[in-house]
């Protein structure tokens, strides 16, 4: 039986023309009974489907979204996506998901390839090397809807995100009462919004508790495993090390984490640790990781919505900020009474 038939090969097989196979298939007027049902009968035993994308490349609208992420192998990543595709589907829209590597040209890439696929619009997490927001400016002037969510940046764009700098500074003050007199930043390069915020909140706690700021305590580079084992190495190795870690990437939690037990210390007992991960990574680190939790549900539909609401006509850039909560489990000590 011969796959992937066509409207054009049906028309040639019973010598009529494409737009009365159309017509009949679509059951439309102008079609006579027997005709249509010779049609009818050949499209069912040739294995005929409908090719939606071409008919909505010929109407302009292909009822698809795009979206960039830095590696979609990662849990929190995977979980956004899962929701914006989830919301995209429950609006008769489908999903094309890309995987920028966390490089800046990758994601330019991603957004070309996803232009040229005639997507409806993109939504983009930023890589931690993106400094140039041209390809977004790209998107914006040819009117294709854009939302930036989770890392995001300083710019005229739809965007959501979470309370970065409020969620640190509430985890490091739960450092500093749990008894922490040294505690360090383990995070990602200051370029990335994210992190940048996330390292305000933690030196706003320190200031607001009046402790030293010590800039040995504070590595913020490239965000990989191993950086953050070699940072975290290079914490330890202090005259004075940290007593409490708070990590601002799920990665360089665990880098940390295992960065401490190579060292033959305890957590929480020698160090404390906080890292900003998913729920179930944190379950499975012994002891359990006190973590900031994020809910990539709320992410991924907020983001779809705002992608929806532009292609619908709402052209109000709104920038959404959703809350993170700090979960507390063994990996830092009891609060002090």
């Amino acid at each position: 039986m011969k796959k992937g038939v066509s409207q054009r090969d049906i028309a040639r097989l019973l010598g009529v023309n494409v737009s009365t196979v159309s017509r009949a298939l679509k059951g439309q007027p102008g079609v006579s009974p027997d005709l249509k049902q010779k049609i009818t009968e050949l499209a069912n035993e040739r294995g005929y489907r409908p090719n939606p994308f071409a008919m909505s490349l010929r109407y302009g609208a292909t009822r698809t979204l795009g979206i960039v992420v830095p590696d979609i192998a990662f849990a929190h990543y995977a979980q956004i996506v899962k929701w914006i595709e989830v919301e995209a589907r429950n609006n008769g829209y489908m999903c094309i998901i890309t995987d920028s590597g966390d490089k800046y040209v990758s994601e330019v890439e991603c957004v070309e390839r996803l232009m040229d696929m005639h997507v409806e619009g993109i939504a983009i997490c930023l890589s931690q090397e993106t400094t140039d927001f041209t390809h977004i400016k790209r998107l914006k002037d040819g009117n294709i809807p854009v939302v930036l969510f989770d890392r995001v940046a300083d710019i005229d764009c739809p965007m959501v995100n979470f309370n970065d700098v409020e969620s640190a500074r509430q985890a490091t003050l739960h450092l500093i009462d749990s008894g922490a007199q040294r505690i360090a930043y383990l995070g990602g390069p200051n370029r990335i919004k994210q992190s940048s915020d996330r390292k305000h909140g933690y030196l706003e706690a320190l200031r607001e508790r009046r402790m030293p700021i010590r800039k040995e305590l504070v590595k913020c580079g490239h965000v990989s495993l191993n950086s953050g084992l070699s940072d975290t190495l290079e914490l330890l190795a202090l005259p004075e090390p940290p007593d409490a870690i708070l990590a601002d990437f799920g990665l360089l939690t665990l880098a940390a984490f295992q960065a401490i037990v190579s060292k033959g210390l305890r957590i929480p007992q020698d160090v404390s640790i906080i890292g900003f991960m998913s729920d179930w990574v944190s379950g499975m680190s012994y002891p359990r990781m006190t973590f900031v939790k994020q809910n990539q549900r709320d992410m991924g539909r907020k983001t779809a919505k705002l992608l929806l609401d532009q292609i619908n006509g709402n052209t109000t850039i709104k920038h959404i900020v959703l809350n993170a909560q700090l979960n507390i489990r063994e990996s830092t000590s009891p609060l002090k009474p």
